[in-house]
């Protein structure tokens, strides 16, 4: 019985030493090239008809001619210019009203019910009225991004606040910080985390109600292209899109991510 246990180990410690072997930028790299692989293989077996499943291959020769014919680019500039402004106006407004209502009990009682009472309202079940009031126009779609970018900040920076730990605030009396001072130097930073938090998961929002606004009406943009590409059976486009879309997300997500980095070196946290 311990012979079978210690072989056990040896096969596992084997298992960590090749892992170990490869570098470690390269572990994240591992799970897609074998997906990749997989469906090439798939692909070119002819297993999965290529209007269902194009292979990798084709879809990366579609980028190339979709980037040298210009189209890409027209269509990516007018998706991320509504993706922005919409997380600009969203997040800007959900942290602002998220401070207010943090710090102000009042301004809690008076705002926060309402507010709570619209987060249940499913995004996209507004989605008709919203074409009905201002149209398929540009207006109609940037609000709509905003209101999904609005709640994750609102929400996280209003939590943030009210789980500042309350001893902080005898050594602020102390120290006899200012109001400004408090939440300059106490509150802010120690809600941050959430803050960020909220940041992250808005912009996320903001890239999936930009899909479901151009592909309701819009005659320009990626979520347009890929709606567009559907109706033709350009599969390999679809997936270009999707791509487009993962990496601009990912890209983005990277960027918080490395202001966390930046901002939050006092935290002590488990690494994993």
């Amino acid at each position: 019985m311990s012979g079978q246990v210690l072989d056990e180990k040896r096969t596992q410690h084997s298992q960590e030493g090749w892992l170990r072997s490869i570098p470690k930028p390269l572990h994240a790299w591992l799970l897609p090239i074998a997906i990749l692989m997989i469906w090439e293989a798939v692909s070119r077996l002819e297993l999965i008809p290529a209007t269902m499943l194009p292979a990798p291959t084709a879809i990366v020769k579609q980028f190339a001619d979709l980037i040298a014919s210009g189209e890409l680019y027209k269509h990516l500039s007018i998706s991320v210019y509504r993706a922005m402004m919409g997380f600009l106006i969203g997040a800007g407004t959900g942290l602002l009203l998220g401070l207010v209502t943090g710090l102000n009990k009042l301004a809690e009682k008076t705002l926060d019910p309402s507010l709570q009472m619209l987060w249940t309202i499913p995004l996209l079940s507004l989605i008709p009225l919203f074409i009905l009031w201002f149209g398929v126009g540009e207006f109609s779609k940037i609000l709509m991004i905003s209101l999904g970018a609005f709640f994750p900040v609102y929400m996280n920076t209003f939590l943030g606040i009210r789980n500042v730990d309350v001893k902080l605030f005898q050594v602020a009396r102390m120290f006899q910080y200012s109001r400004l001072q408090l939440i300059g130097k106490l509150i802010i930073p120690s809600a941050l985390p959430n803050i960020l938090l909220g940041i992250r998961l808005s912009l996320g929002i903001s890239w999936l109600v930009l899909v479901v606004a151009e592909m309701m009406g819009a005659s320009a943009g990626v979520g347009y292209m890929i709606q567009d590409a559907r109706a033709y059976m350009r599969t390999d486009v679809v997936f270009v899109g999707i791509i487009i879309f993962a990496l601009i997300g990912k890209l983005s997500d990277s960027g918080v991510r490395l202001l966390e980095k930046r901002w939050l070196r006092w935290r002590d946290t488990f690494k994993g």
